[in-house]
């Protein structure tokens, strides 16, 4: 049989590959402090099964309940090793796929909840991302995000992702500022969409725009239940 290559694919980069694994997990204890807050209530009651798009290091793992699975969307090679030793301190059984979030590889509507963080700013199609999501939650699922977001038009912050786009997006693998990733997410056609948006206030400017939420997939109708 052969093998169906992914329409999407990750380059592999020999410099910031292990770059962006080594940063992300120095940084962790910074980021957390200002994203923790919206993280527990995003990730409140996550089930014991939970898919995550870019899952990177394992920044998420402890929002998981103890003894649950997580089915880690991650096609960066150099984040698998951190990620794995980050499951077993968690006491997180991994299931590692090496896909792309356009393309996770998961049958149809066979996700409760997915949930990504700091990843929809770095991927080719977001529009095309949501819409996987979309087809792998099961009717009544969820979408719960964290993402940093365009800033407003005339403010310091949006000045300053537009001066540094280009070098930023080649530093963290095609990471973009000047994402309305809130307006993608309400178009992608969820049932229901619940936004949360706040700054927190780090040393990288570009990156202090944020959003937290939930979006929800239409549940099933009773005339599509067997009776």
């Amino acid at each position: 049989m052969t093998e169906t290559i992914p329409q999407h694919t990750f380059e592999q980069h020999s410099v910031r590959g292990p770059f962006n694994a080594a940063f992300f997990a120095a940084m962790d204890p910074v980021l957390q402090r200002s994203l923790r807050p919206h993280k527990q209530r995003v990730f409140a009651g996550l089930p014991d099964t939970v898919v995550e798009i870019g899952s990177g290091v394992g920044a998420n793992l402890r929002f998981l309940p103890s003894g649950g699975t997580l089915v880690a969307v991650e096609p960066n090679r150099s984040m698998h090793s951190r990620l794995t030793e980050a499951a077993c301190q968690q006491g997180i059984e991994l299931d590692l796929r090496e896909r792309t979030a356009e393309d996770t590889g998961l049958p149809d509507r066979s996700a409760d909840t997915v949930i990504s963080s700091l990843v929809l700013c770095t991927v080719r199609e977001p529009e095309a991302v949501l819409a996987e999501v979309r087809r792998i939650l099961r009717p009544g699922g969820t979408f719960r995000f964290v993402e940093h977001v365009v800033a407003a038009p005339g403010t310091v912050t949006r000045a300053s992702q537009r001066l540094l786009r280009r070098p930023w997006a080649w530093t963290f693998e095609g990471c973009s500022c000047e994402r309305d990733l809130e307006g993608a997410v309400r178009a992608a056609g969820f049932a229901g969409v619940t936004v949360e948006r706040y700054r927190i206030h780090t040393p990288f400017l570009p990156f202090n725009t944020q959003i937290a939420g939930v979006a929800r997939v239409k549940g099933l109708d009773r005339r599509d239940l067997t009776p």
